[in-house]
């Protein structure tokens, strides 16, 4: 099991600027753990300054991708690493928030929203899991387009839109679409290269 804890806040004495800290935003703290099914063998994988959260499993087990804040928590990209807290790699680098990644079944890319289009425009992206290429926009509507999530077998996607609300601006609905897995990896393989 693979999870987000700000429990690091409360295992040392804190400095008074840490105490500041945790006041204001106790999740500056939080870092991604492993454990067994079991609660057993847990293991902190990270150890940056500001919050490390929602992170998922690769499909296949072999990575976990996550979302990661800059320290003053104002940018978010994502980020993935082994389960061993080894090879951690940067998928994003939009200068904005990007968040609530979620891989493909296949294991050859990660949906996640992002606000690159504005402060209030959230749309959702595919971006492959090497981060070696731009990542491709998927929705085009003003308001809240996130929380993606495809189905079991990749061919639909649920995910949470303001779409139908007032300009866009108002609560978000459930909406579940189609899926083209063979579309999405030539709109990839076309995307431009990532400079890292």
């Amino acid at each position: 099991i693979v999870f987000s804890s700000n429990r690091r806040a409360y295992d040392h004495e804190l400095s008074e600027e840490e105490l500041a800290l945790l006041e204001f935003d106790p999740a500056y703290f939080a870092e991604i753990y492993i454990m067994r099914a079991d609660g057993s063998d847990q293991s902190r994988l990270t150890d940056v300054s500001g919050y490390d959260g929602g992170p998922f499993f690769f499909p296949d087990g072999s990575r976990i991708v996550w979302r990661r804040f800059t320290e003053n928590g104002l940018m978010a990209d994502l980020w993935s690493m082994k389960p061993d807290g080894t090879e951690q790699l940067q998928l994003t680098d939009f200068s904005s928030m990007s968040w609530a990644p979620y891989p493909h079944p296949s294991g050859e890319y990660i949906f996640f929203s992002s606000n690159k289009l504005g402060f209030t425009n959230f749309e959702i992206y595919i971006v492959d899991t090497e981060g070696m290429k731009e990542p491709v926009r998927v929705t085009t509507t003003d308001g809240f387009d996130g929380l993606p999530v495809p189905s079991p077998d990749g061919t639909q996607l649920a995910f949470t839109s303001s779409r139908n609300s007032d300009g866009g601006q108002g609560s978000g609905q459930i909406f579940l679409s189609d899926w083209n897995h063979k579309r999405a990896l030539e709109l990839l393989g076309a995307a431009p290269s990532r400079e890292r």
